[in-house]
């Protein structure tokens, strides 16, 4: 019974942590990714859809992402999705393919991009957290209705927080080496 609750503790853990990595993609660091353009979403024949589902988007340098629509028609809406997007960014468009020239980041924007990162590296700790307290409360749970002895609690309570401490750590690892691309000139 304990061994099930880690195990379902230990899968939420995993989805908060890859949730972090999908959060730190979207973080425009001064290097180009191509998935910085993963959430922006472009109409494809009615359907919103993310940019990579309607065209190839590729790094051609340090500052730069083209993008080649597979759809000559898809060249106007691509452009649009991106300048109405939250990024702040202006395509260029030549033909059929789509460029965009990423800024070098200001001092303070960086300083910005750091304090977004520490935010988002708080809400995951919030949610591993959570997801301890779930555990323990199950773990509670258990040895009220006499399913398990008193030792086994304690012994349930320590693998738990052994996990959390496991997947804190990752965040932190991941944290840091998100500010340090921000940082990195």
């Amino acid at each position: 019974m304990i061994e099930e609750i880690k195990k379902d503790a230990d899968t939420r853990m995993g989805k908060s942590v890859e949730v972090l990595k999908l959060e730190f993609s979207k973080v425009r660091t001064g290097r180009a990714n191509a998935a910085l353009l993963d959430h922006v979403s472009v109409d494809y024949y009615g359907s919103d859809v993310p940019i990579s589902q309607a065209a190839n988007v590729a790094v051609e340098d340090a500052r730069t992402l083209v993008i080649t629509p597979w759809e000559p028609p898809m060249v106007a809406k691509i452009e649009k999705a991106i300048m109405n997007s939250d990024l702040g960014l202006n395509p260029t468009t030549a033909g059929a393919v789509i460029r965009i020239n990423l800024p070098p980041l200001t001092e303070e924007r960086r300083r910005d991009l750091v304090k977004v990162v520490k935010n988002e590296t708080e809400n995951a700790r919030i949610a591993i957290r959570n997801i301890r307290r779930d555990a323990n409360d199950k773990i509670k749970k258990l040895q009220h209705d006499k399913e398990i002895s008193e030792d086994d609690e304690h012994h349930g309570y320590k693998d738990v927080q052994e996990l959390t401490d496991e997947y804190i750590k990752r965040i932190d690892e991941l944290a840091e080496r998100k500010n340090s691309e921000i940082l990195e000139f």
